[in-house]
């Protein structure tokens, strides 16, 4: 073991684990691909659903919010309506009153 501890001590030491790796990556990563694939796939869907939920949600607010903004336009619009309407009356009231 002390023979193996020096080797990989001295500068050829992540040279030769730099080769380890990459002889044994080709048998290791396709059967981590294999495993992990299931796993992948759970959190790629839960994903979708998470972002269909939150643009459904945010669709939703999107329209209350057009709602409520249309809703107090026509009540503005109806009140400055309603308040030159009233406007000549009162002059008139006031003309006669002066009368």
């Amino acid at each position: 073991m002390s023979m193996l501890e020096d080797v990989l001590k001295g500068p050829w030491g992540a040279a030769l684990v730099g080769v380890g790796v990459a002889l044994v990556a080709p048998t290791v990563l396709p059967a981590l691909g294999t495993a992990f694939r299931p796993l992948a796939k759970s959190a790629i869907k839960s994903g979708i659903m998470l972002y269909d939920s939150a643009k459904e949600a945010i669709a939703e607010a999107s329209e209350q919010m057009n709602d409520m903004v249309a809703e107090v336009r026509a009540e503005v619009e109806g009140e400055a309506e309603e308040a030159t309407a009233h406007t000549p009356k009162r002059k008139a009231r006031a003309r006669k009153e002066a009368e």
